[in-house]
């Protein structure tokens, strides 16, 4: 039988994916016209926040495409897409704040961030070979190869769930800060929210699919085992 149980949930996840991603990019267009009180752009937000937390040498750099943000952590690097980077809207100083936020993840040694980072090079690993070995361990109906395959799965599955403590952390360090650093006004915290939450609802909705596929294998080798 090729179609499991699990399928639905994985499908219903797959929808929540598409339905995230959908409101990212519609409310960051929405809120990219809608101009931040400070009217600082995400470049100068970013260098505020930087330099308040005491990481001076960690440079602000612009990268092409949009909604290509993000945080370097081996070069240490805050990433900002030119619509960020020149930004002077809500949406802009939103992503800018949450880049900043992991960077001061890393100076802190956040828990949750360490972690992620230590796990990398291995999840690396075993995220290229975990889908050639549960396909080898279907055809071949090798146990021992899904078995295994199901191991080096779980380490990316981790990995996602990991990540969300993380987000989840950064974008509530950076309405903190909007907030204290009188980036935005208390009014302007809704539109913050709508950008940075549906961010976040990406990364939920990665893991549920990561997560449900792996109870589907899971599932299926204990069945064949059974048999």
């Amino acid at each position: 039988m090729f179609f499991h149980p699990m399928d639905i949930l994985i499908f219903i996840a797959f929808g929540i994916s598409l339905w995230a991603q959908f409101k990212v990019k519609g409310n960051f267009s929405k809120f990219s016209d809608v101009l931040c009180s400070s009217q600082l752009t995400g470049a100068e937000v970013a260098r505020r926040i930087l330099d308040r937390n005491g990481l001076y040498d960690v440079p602000v750099e612009v990268v092409p495409g949009t909604l290509t943000d993000h945080y370097d952590p081996i070069n240490r690097v805050v990433r900002l897409s030119e619509p960020v980077y020149y930004g002077r809207s809500i949406s802009a100083v939103s992503v800018a704040s949450h880049e900043v936020g992991h960077a001061i993840q890393h100076k802190e040694r956040y828990g949750a961030l360490v972690l992620r980072h230590r796990m990398f090079p291995v999840v690396n690993f075993t995220s290229g070979i975990a889908p050639f070995l549960l396909i080898a361990g279907f055809l071949m109906q090798s146990l021992n190869l899904l078995g295994l395959g199901i191991i080096f799965f779980s380490f990316a599955v981790a990995f996602q769930l990991i990540t969300l403590p993380v987000e989840f952390n950064a974008s509530s360090r950076a309405k903190n800060i909007m907030v204290a650093e009188g980036i935005i006004r208390n009014d302007e915290e809704h539109g913050v929210n709508k950008v940075l939450n549906a961010a976040a609802l990406t990364y939920v909705a990665a893991a549920l699919i990561s997560l449900f596929e792996l109870l589907k294998f899971v599932m299926i080798f204990f069945q064949s085992n059974d048999e």
